[in-house]
């Protein structure tokens, strides 16, 4: 017996020792040696108690849909030049592409959709007179596929955005078929966050009609051209303009090519620029040295979301896949600019449905009153075991305090986020665990009442009420998982604390109490028990 509470002991002894070291740094700031060799990360505090951002973005599914269908007609009209279909007309309808032909080729054209578009369904052809047209449709499942997969995306996206942005333990989680939910604790600067979350970063490479340009766009615009806002920045004076400008709606490339984007900060030269210089891989790099091989002395503009950030001339071909972009950033501009092109474009625009800022003094208040309820309700079940159970009442209040601690080393251990519902959790878990006394105390006085001697009523009253706290454990860690698994943010922190929790005070309220009886039992041998 003796042989058997000494390993108790040494195993509790040893989890109190790793818990102490991984609270450590919530308590000091650890230096040298110290910081290199022991563990440096802190309980991560969470919305409620941090401040910060709360957004539910919605992606704009029917802005997806264009894009979608708008690139199938492109890229239905390309493959039908290459491969000689003579057409008469293709315009978009709705979600459909509508194709007006001679009825003689059709087999042609239906060759070309079978071979390159097999995710096109041709509806009936209607005849006009000696003309053809056929709707060529994306069909439903597909498109509900599509939308799934795009709010993927958009969702990796955002998260690979904050990832880069520094923000610790956001969540970031998919909530309905197309909004996404996004917490960010701690941000400094909202504003500058919700940019970087919402840029589409739509990256295209499109040649500049000078002559429409210097006009003022005024004029008569092509069927193939477009107006957009080329934007300027006065460095000195942080005064941002912006000026008509004709392109050819084609992009010759685009930001799908990319494989990285990083901030220059210009040279030594008094007035040298910031830009955000563009690496493309072999495909992209191979279609830029064709693009500025063709259209050398031309103007290739930089276009992103629709405004155009540069449109140098192209003096010479360019080889090697890299380019730049200008704009007369400030250093925090190039650096959001390099995150959202190095993330990837989002599949469409998203808007903010909901944008709740929580200022850090809320979040403070909320840490203080939570502290000082779970603080106070520990005072309380401390005096309450000593004053009902007597000396039993100290060992139960020692194995709430084993609870407590080894439940921080956990959080600490595994960086779990602290919320307002996690302190909840933290006074649930000392409820339970007093719970857990308070049946095996009252088993052991029953069995002192029968008249057996204390090790006997010790051992009897740990083994009937043992089932009973199994049974409440269980169903409360059934009860925290689906918690876990359904619920979003606080819920989540709620459910942690309470699976920890349980898990936890399993071990001390059961293993670690009946160690410490057996061991006074097997040293001092009592006749009586305090109880």
């Amino acid at each position: 017996m003796i042989k058997s509470v000494k390993l108790r002991f040494i195993l509790i002894i040893a989890f109190l020792v790793v818990s102490v070291i991984f609270c450590l740094p919530n308590v000091v700031d650890l230096e040298g040696v110290w910081k290199k060799y022991l563990p440096s990360d802190k309980i991560h505090l969470g919305l409620d108690l941090k401040g910060g951002m709360h957004l539910l973005l919605e992606l704009d599914t029917a802005k997806l849909m264009d894009n979608i269908v708008e690139r199938k007609t492109n890229s239905l009209k390309d493959a039908m030049i290459t491969d000689g279909v003579r057409f008469l007309g293709i315009d978009r309808k709705g979600t459909s592409i509508l194709v007006t032909i001679r009825p003689d080729q059709k087999e042609k054209l239906f060759n070309v959709v079978g071979t390159k578009f097999p995710d096109l369904k041709a509806g009936a052809p209607r005849t006009e007179g000696d003309l053809m047209h056929i709707d060529f449709l994306i069909p439903d499942k597909d498109l509900a596929s599509i939308k799934e997969n795009a709010v993927n995306q958009a969702l990796e996206t955002i998260r690979n955005r904050i990832d880069q942005f520094g923000v610790s333990e956001p969540v970031i989680i998919k909530q309905g078929e197309n909004q996404i939910l996004v917490q960010l604790p701690g941000i400094k600067d909202p504003q500058r966050a919700l940019e970087l979350i919402g840029k589409t970063a739509q990256l295209e490479f499109k040649l500049v009609d000078d002559a429409a340009t210097a006009a003022g766009g005024t004029g008569p615009i092509p069927a193939d051209e477009e107006v957009l806002k080329i934007r300027s920045k006065n460095r000195e004076t942080g005064v941002e303009t912006t000026a008509p400008i004709v392109l050819k709606k084609q992009a010759l490339l685009t930001g799908e090519l990319l494989t990285d984007a990083r901030v220059h900060m210009g040279g030594r030269d008094i007035g040298s620029e910031i830009s955000v210089g563009l690496e493309f891989n072999s495909e992209g790099a191979r279609i830029f040295d064709r693009v500025t091989a063709e259209n050398v002395g031309k103007r290739l503009a930089i276009v992103l979301d629709n405004t155009v950030y540069s449109a140098p001339q192209i003096r010479e071909r360019i080889s090697g896949g890299k380019a730049s972009i200008t704009g007369g950033f400030s250093v925090d501009e190039a650096k959001d600019l390099a995150i959202v092109l190095r993330a990837g474009a989002l599949p469409a625009p998203v808007k903010v449905v909901q944008n709740i800022t929580i200022g850090p003094t809320l979040g403070q208040d909320s840490i203080n009153k939570g502290v000082l309820a779970t603080f106070l309700a520990g005072i309380l079940v401390v005096i309450f075991m000593v004053v009902y159970y007597r000396f039993s009442g100290v060992i139960a209040n020692v194995a709430l305090a084993l609870n407590l601690i080894y439940l921080l080393g956990v959080f600490s251990a595994f960086k779990a986020t602290m919320t307002l519902p996690g302190i909840a959790g933290i006074a649930l878990t000392i409820g339970m665990g007093v719970d857990s006394n308070v049946l095996i105390f009252e088993r052991i006085r029953e069995e002192l009442r029968l008249g057996k001697t204390v090790r006997a009523a010790v051992d009897g009253g740990y083994a009937k009420a043992w089932v009973a706290i199994f049974d409440s454990h269980i169903t409360t860690l059934i009860t925290a998982a689906v918690l876990f698994i359904f619920g979003t943010g606080p819920i989540k922190g709620f459910a942690i604390t309470l699976i920890f929790g349980m898990v936890i005070n399993l071990f001390t309220a059961v293993f670690g109490s009946k160690t410490i009886f057996d061991w006074i039992l097997s040293k001092y041998k009592p006749r009586t028990l305090s109880i």
